[in-house]
């Protein structure tokens, strides 16, 4: 548990001297001691963004270790660098909801590592379309929320779900979704809803196989590498901003089957990292790229 005097600051403006030299400043002269700092300028390449990101994880004194009291002597520095700036307070985990379909790898990785205490978060609630899992939320003493889609359902009926989804998320103050292989495509609105907030997993071949059993398909091709990505949802289907990725090198001498395996456990690697990272306040938006303070 951390101490309920522990913060981070996260932070992105235009590039521009004097940043890191006015926020440690602030910190300074407030009492609040810096435990670690990490920033980055997006300038070097032809394609940069401009742009500036920071975190900065530090301890304040008993009589400011309060967001509103943080965010408000933070206001005058954030106003001078026009500033997208957030305080968190590390005491405060993280509330997370997961969604699953029938694919349960990611999903009961997730739930292991929340258990074990790896994943700083709470899990208040599952959502699920079909009713498979629901036993094992029960073991874990999660509420399951089964939330059927019937073969063939039209775009109303998926809205319909969505929107019980959106209050369910409203209702229990939801931080993060987290769609640990939740086989459905959601639409603009929703993605819309939970921008910046829901993270998707997928594979991620040389080339791309889409459809049913991907794994199967890349064993055809011959693929020599296996991969994942972990990215934020948006509208535009896997092509969301990306946090993690990662690959494992398979042979001529694997099966289908074993494919599929080492694909499952690349995969819940990446979306544990990807969720972990979120959740402590790592991943800055820079255009349609992330900055990922490890």
């Amino acid at each position: 548990m951390k101490s309920p005097q522990e913060f981070v600051l996260t932070l992105s403006c235009v590039d521009t001297k004097g940043i890191v030299h006015a926020v440690s400043g602030l910190l300074y002269q407030a009492g609040c001691n810096i435990i670690d700092s990490q920033q980055f300028g997006d300038v070097q390449s032809e394609d940069s963004t401009g742009l500036f990101f920071m975190r900065v994880h530090f301890s304040a004194p008993e009589h400011l270790a309060d967001i509103k009291t943080l965010d408000k002597l933070f206001g005058h520095v954030r106003q001078q660098f026009v500033m997208t700036a957030q305080i968190h307070a590390l005491a405060r985990k993280p509330r997370v909801l997961i969604m699953v379909s029938k694919h349960g790898h990611c999903f009961n990785d997730l739930l292991f590592r929340w258990r074990s205490g790896w994943l700083p978060i709470d899990v208040p609630a599952i959502v699920s379309n079909h009713p498979d899992y629901a036993e094992l939320a029960a073991s874990y003493g999660i509420p399951f929320h089964h939330l059927p889609l019937p073969t063939g359902s039209g775009a109303e009926v998926k809205r319909a779900q969505e929107q019980q989804v959106e209050a369910l998320v409203e209702r229990e103050g939801i931080d993060l979704v987290v769609l640990a292989r939740y086989m459905q495509i959601l639409s603009p609105e929703f993605c819309a809803f939970l921008k910046g907030r829901a993270i998707n997993i997928h594979h991620s071949f040389l080339p791309s196989f889409k459809g049913a059993k991907p794994y199967y398909q890349a064993h055809d091709r011959g693929v020599k590498l296996i991969g994942a990505t972990a990215h934020y949802v948006t509208a535009d289907l896997d092509e969301g901003p990306i946090i993690e990725q990662d690959v494992e090198r398979v042979d001529h001498t694997l099966s289908p089957e074993d494919f599929t395996a080492v694909g499952r456990d690349v995969e819940c690697v990446v979306l544990a990292r990807a969720v972990k990272w979120h959740t402590e306040h790592r991943v800055l938006m820079n255009g349609h790229k992330t900055v990922v303070f490890k």
